[in-house]
C-alpha cells in the first residue's frame, strides 16, 4: 500500500507590530481552505502559520506602547493565535521568529550555508528606506506626493540611509530566476503576477542588504561571527518555512556521515518532518510581499542547494472604501468583531465567496448582512430545515436519479477544477448553485403534497445536502459538520449512502435569521 501524497502549504508570517486585522483572516481562511481539501482527498497535509517577531517595526510599537519587545511581540503572537482559533483554522504548527530554541538555529544554519556559498559579503549601502515595508526602496517603487517621494503603500516619505551592511548576491541569480518563474518550476498563480515578476527581474537585480547595524537594531538574530550587525528581517523571516518544519534542530550526522551539495558537504538533518514535508508545495501570500517571495526567497534557496517550493498563491487585499486596509494607515477591519457578531464560518464565507481569491475585494456591512441573509440563511440553511422537516421520524434511503446523479456530477467536477486551480471563490459559488437546484427541485417535486411525492423526492433531496455538505466542509467546517450529523448521513465516503437507511432529524437553524 502506497503512502499518501505529502501537501506541505504555509500562509505568510503575520507582522506582530499591531493587532490581526481581516487581511489577514482572509489568508488563513484561504490557506485553511485549500489544507481541509487536500486533507479531505486523503493527502497528507501539513499547514503552518506564525508571527514575524523581529525589525524595526516591532521595536518601535513596543517602545511606543511602553514595552519591552519580547513582552510586546509575546502578546502580539497570542493574539495571532487567538484569531487563528476563533475562525477554527485547522493549522499542524505555529512558528515564531523570536523562539530562540526552535527557529534561530535554522536561521543561523541557513545565513552560515548562504556564507559558505560566497553570496554573503560586507559593503556600504545608500538608499530610500521605508520603515512600514522594512524595505528599501527603488524611485520607481515610490510616488510623487507634493514634490517628494512618498511610499504608495504607507503614505509616508522613506527615510535616506547609509550604512555598512551584509549584503546577499542576488544579481548572481537573476538568469537562473527568469527561467525558473517563466518555465513555471515555480508556479506564480494567478499569471498576471507571474508576468510582473517577470518583468521585474528582466529589469536587472541588484544585491540585497541582508542586515542592519545593530547601533540601530538590536532587536532581531545577531548576525553569526559579527556582533556589529542584526540579521535584516527577510534574511530571518523567509527561513520560518525551514524551520517551522524542523530546519537546524538536528544536524548530527546520519549515514552516511555526509552529502555532497555544490561541492561542499553538508550535513543530513534527521529530522523526519522537514525530509518528509520539504520543499513547500504552496505558499498563500500577499501581493505586497511577492517580490521577496518569488525572487529573493527563491534565489537563497538556489544558493544553499534547496529545493524550491512550487507554487505561489498571491492574493489580494481586502479594501475600505476602495482603500487598502492597513494597520499603518488605521483604516483595518477587526476580524475578532466579525467573528463574535456573525461566527467563524459566516466570517469563512464571506471572506472566501466575496474576496476573489487572487483579487482585491471590498468589505462593506451591508454585503456582509445580504450574504447572510440571501445565501446562508436561505440558500443553505432554509434548505436543510425544510427537508429535516418533511423527512423526520422516517428511514429513507439516500438514492440519486439520473438527473440529479447528473447534476451533482457536474457540480462536483466545476468544485473540483476550481479547487485545482485555486479559485476559492468559484468552488463555493459551484456550492451554492448545487443548493439553489436542490431548493427548485422542491419547488418542482412539491414532496408535501402526497407520500409519493416524499418517497421520490426526499431519497434526492439527502443526497443532494450530503454532497452540499462535504463540500462546504472545506469552507464551513462547523456547518459541515451539523449538516452530517441532522442528515445521519456518514461523512466518510459517499458509497454508503445508498446502501443504509438513515435517519434524518430537525435540529438548530444553521443560520438563524439576524
Amino acid at each position: 500500500m502506497s503512502s499518501p501524497k505529502k501537501f506541505y502549504i504555509t500562509t505568510a508570517i503575520a507582522y506582530t507590530n499591531a493587532p490581526p486585522h481581516i487581511g489577514f483572516a482572509l489568508e488563513l481562511a484561504q490557506a485553511d481552505a485549500i489544507a481541509r481539501w487536500r486533507g479531505l482527498r486523503g493527502e497528507k497535509r501539513f499547514f503552518l502559520t506564525g508571527t514575524d517577531e523581529h525589525g524595526r517595526k516591532n521595536a518601535q510599537a513596543a517602545e511606543a506602547a511602553g514595552k519591552d519587545p519580547k513582552t510586546f511581540v509575546d502578546e502580539m503572537s497570542s493574539k495571532y493565535q487567538e484569531l487563528a482559533k476563533a475562525l477554527n483554522i485547522s493549522n499542524d504548527d505555529f512558528i515564531r521568529t523570536s523562539d530562540q530554541k526552535r527557529h534561530w538555529p535554522g536561521v543561523i544554519k541557513f545565513w552560515k550555508e548562504l556564507h559558505a556559498a560566497g553570496d554573503l559579503y560586507k559593503g556600504k549601502y545608500k538608499g530610500l528606506y521605508c520603515i512600514g515595508c522594512e524595505a528599501f526602496k527603488k524611485p520607481s517603487d515610490l510616488s510623487l506626493h507634493a514634490g517628494k517621494l512618498w511610499c504608495p503603500d504607507h503614505h509616508k516619505e522613506p527615510d535616506e540611509v547609509e550604512e555598512e551592511n551584509w549584503f546577499f548576491r542576488l544579481s548572481k541569480y537573476e538568469k537562473e530566476l527568469l527561467q525558473i518563474v517563466g518555465r513555471d518550476l515555480l508556479r506564480i498563480i494567478p499569471e498576471t503576477r507571474k508576468n510582473e515578476v517577470l518583468a521585474f527581474i528582466a529589469q536587472g537585480l541588484e544585491d540585497v542588504s541582508f542586515s542592519r547595524p545593530s547601533r540601530d537594531l538590536s532587536w532581531g538574530i545577531p548576525v553569526p561571527g559579527d556582533n556589529t550587525q542584526t540579521m535584516y528581517v527577510w534574511a530571518d523571516a523567509l527561513v520560518n518555512y525551514l524551520t517551522g518544519i524542523g530546519y537546524g534542530q538536528d544536524t548530527r550526522p546520519t549515514s552516511p556521515a555526509s552529502e555532497l551539495v555544490g561541492g561542499r558537504a553538508r550535513n543530513k538533518t534527521q529530522d523526519t518532518k522537514f525530509q518528509e514535508f520539504w520543499p513547500a508545495d504552496l505558499h498563500v501570500v500577499g501581493k505586497d510581499i511577492l517580490r521577496f517571495h518569488a525572487v529573493i526567497w527563491p534565489a537563497m534557496l538556489l544558493s544553499v542547494k534547496l529545493p524550491l517550493p512550487k507554487a505561489l498563491l498571491v492574493h489580494g487585499h481586502i479594501l475600505s472604501e476602495g482603500q487598502k486596509m492597513s494597520k499603518t494607515l488605521s483604516n483595518a477591519v477587526d476580524p475578532f468583531v466579525a467573528i463574535e457578531k456573525y461566527g467563524a464560518d459566516v466570517a469563512r464565507y464571506f471572506l472566501l465567496k466575496e474576496i476573489p481569491t487572487t483579487d482585491d475585494g471590498d468589505i462593506t456591512e451591508q454585503r456582509f448582512k445580504d450574504v447572510y441573509e440571501t445565501e446562508l440563511a436561505n440558500s443553505f440553511g432554509n434548505l436543510l430545515s425544510r427537508v429535516a422537516k418533511l423527512a423526520t421520524g422516517e428511514e429513507i434511503m439516500p438514492k440519486a436519479g439520473e438527473e440529479v446523479r447528473e447534476v451533482v456530477k457536474r457540480a462536483w467536477e466545476d468544485y473540483e477544477a476550481a479547487f485545482g486551480k485555486y479559485a476559492l471563490h468559484e468552488a463555493t459559488n459551484h456550492t451554492l448553485a448545487l443548493a439553489n437546484f436542490a431548493n427548485e427541485f422542491i419547488e418542482r417535486t412539491k414532496p408535501w403534497e402526497s407520500k409519493e411525492g416524499r418517497e421520490g423526492a426526499l431519497p434526492q433531496l439527502i443526497y443532494i445536502l450530503g454532497n452540499i455538505a462535504w463540500m462546504l466542509a472545506p469552507f464551513l467546517p462547523e456547518t459541515s459538520r451539523k449538516m452530517f450529523d441532522q442528515l445521519g448521513l456518514d461523512s466518510n465516503s459517499t458509497d454508503l449512502w445508498e446502501q443504509k437507511a438513515v435517519k434524518v432529524r430537525k435540529g438548530e437553524a444553521l443560520f438563524p435569521r439576524l
